[in-house]
């Protein structure tokens, strides 16, 4: 998790100064035990790793293809909010259908490490063979791991690759604006909001999204 944030941190610098500016500085230890503590939930390494790089974001910035990271405070906000809101009610705690890989809307072992408008990426961390791996739980929908990722740290690793050699995890293709903003979109767009796209350039040279 390490060397991706660091592989991520120099392609933003370079190239995208107005999101690296918004990484937040390394987690407090002592506010992600805590964040544990009360989840009841302990977290995979790959997350931990991730947190010591950057406790999420300062500000809303478009840094990775699906949702942007959120801070440690953030995760323990979400988490507590969809507990909540479930509650006991079995509509949103029982698996929707009768097929292998159906899911509740919220599972209280899912951690969300990343959130924009009510959605989320969440770590699995129930027991099992798919304990650790990366899905998504939508506000208005049920929690699926069938587009999902092995890990998180498998994940990043793709998000790194491809700013530095080219390629659109999640479907999605690396831009920059104007404003010297990393952007993810659908490959083949040339404007947001009037302005201008541009592939984003990959650190060794191969050509970008088209």
């Amino acid at each position: 998790m390490a060397r991706s944030w660091a592989r991520i941190d120099a392609w933003t610098r370079r190239h995208a100064p107005a999101s690296y500016a918004l990484l937040a500085p390394p987690a407090d230890p002592v506010e992600v035990e805590a964040a544990q503590e009360a989840m009841g939930v302990r977290f995979p390494a790959d997350l931990l790793e991730s947190l010591a790089c950057h406790d999420g974001i300062n500000a809303w910035t478009n840094l990775l293809p699906v949702q942007p990271p959120m801070s440690v405070a953030g995760i323990l906000a979400h988490w507590r909010m969809c507990v909540e809101i479930a509650g006991d009610d079995p509509d949103l705690t029982e698996p929707h259908g009768d097929g292998e890989g159906d899911e509740p809307w919220w599972h209280p072992q899912w951690i969300p490490w990343a959130e924009g408008d009510g959605d989320s990426q969440v770590i699995d961390m129930r027991e099992g063979p798919g304990r650790g791996r990366l899905g998504s739980a939508g506000h208005d929908g049920t929690g699926d791991f069938g587009d999902g990722w092995p890990s998180l740290a498998v994940y990043l690793t793709a998000v790194a690759d491809a700013l530095d050699h080219g390629g659109e995890p999640d479907g999605m293709a690396p831009y920059l604006t104007p404003q010297g903003e990393l952007w993810w979109d659908f490959p083949g767009e040339t404007e947001l909001n009037g302005d201008p796209l541009t592939p984003a350039p990959p650190a060794d040279g191969a050509p970008g999204p088209r």
